[in-house]
């Protein structure tokens, strides 16, 4: 069913939708950061596991878009976090090809993007969203490891309770990184965030006909919702997969696998399978948000584990040395400076 036939109202809110809109909505967003919580293993933190984190992380997975609104500078630096877009010919608007490695840092594509004549608000840098999130993830389970065997093996009072205290609003941290973590990771299991064929085919070669009308929040929102529970999700979710690889090798493969449905979903949309209930739909929304989910929960295993060799503080602790009790991390943490 082409758009035009869908109902009027849902017409309505696809043409008033940004170029770029919210992905998979808040239903999508909040069952992707639930169900990777529920599917964690047990060596991470507990805290992250019982209902109360749980249902706190598929709140805050849904923050990166409930902060758009705030102001003008706000949301132009902060809207291309969530999409890259990626061309027919695998280059990111024609710019640097999307593969690996990623160029080191985002200044280093943005000199890549120049070149070619456009630029990261424009093309967004939805790989380095996930980087960056992944990093400050692993570097927050390096403070809550060497708070908890500081905490646990203080005989002093007064720092005691400093450890018990720092601990707490790390564990709030922890849930906030997490929430974004989660909310990117999902933006890239969403196939119209990686191309530039992100609210329609537009105005590129179109030999098979492809739409052109603005689909994209339609789609990921009302579709989804209607469609997608947490139980179906939780059920198409793929085993636990930790890769021997550097994060930034694991995104652009991550994101490249939501690129190849790009045309796949083009041609369901054009054989009528987002028709409300048409099981084709229904199974393609089922598969990419089950991705996204099984990313999540694999991403979190793996800051968790990259954890134990960081260290931390100013002047830096060794993990891995606190734990063992070889080093008071006081003064690094409280930072006597």
């Amino acid at each position: 069913m082409r758009i035009a036939t869908l109902p009027l109202v849902l017409a309505a809110l696809a043409v008033m939708a940004p170029a770029h809109a919210l992905a998979w909505g808040g239903h999508g967003h909040r069952i992707i950061g639930v169900a990777a919580m529920e599917a964690l293993p047990d060596e991470v933190p507990a805290f992250l596991r019982d209902p109360t984190g749980i249902s706190e992380i598929g709140e805050l997975s849904r923050e990166p878009d409930r902060s758009k609104g705030a102001g003008k500078i706000h949301d132009s630096n902060r809207d291309p976090a969530h999409f890259v877009d990626i061309d027919d010919a695998g280059l990111v608007m024609g710019g640097p090809k999307f593969e690996t490695p990623l160029p080191p840092t985002r200044a280093d594509y943005e000199k890549q993007l120049q070149a070619a004549g456009t630029d990261s608000w424009k093309a967004g840098y939805l790989q380095y969203s996930i980087v960056d999130q992944y990093q400050q993830l692993t570097l927050d389970f390096a403070y809550w490891r060497v708070l908890v065997a500081a905490e646990a093996r203080e005989t002093d009072p007064g720092r005691r309770a400093w450890y018990a205290a720092d601990r707490a609003l790390r564990e709030g941290l922890l849930k906030t990184t997490i929430g974004a973590l989660s909310h990117y990771v999902a933006d890239g299991a969403q196939p119209l965030h990686t191309t530039v064929h992100y609210n329609g085919w537009g105005d590129y070669p179109n030999p098979k006909g492809y739409t052109t009308e603005r689909i994209h929040g339609v789609f990921e929102g009302e579709f989804t919702r209607a469609h997608v529970s947490l139980a179906d999700l939780k059920g198409a979710m793929a085993p636990l997969r930790l890769c021997d690889c550097a994060v930034e090798d694991r995104t652009v493969d991550y994101i490249l696998a939501g690129f190849a449905e790009v045309e796949p979903f083009y041609a369901l949309e054009k054989a009528g399978g987002f028709a409300p209930a048409d099981p084709r739909g229904v199974a393609f929304v089922l598969t990419q948000t089950a991705a996204g989910a099984s990313e999540l929960r694999d991403l979190v295993v793996e800051a968790w584990r990259d954890s134990v060799d960081s260290q931390v503080g100013w002047r830096p602790v060794k993990v891995a040395d606190v734990v063992a009790g070889r080093v008071d991390p006081f003064d690094a943490l409280y930072s006597i400076d």
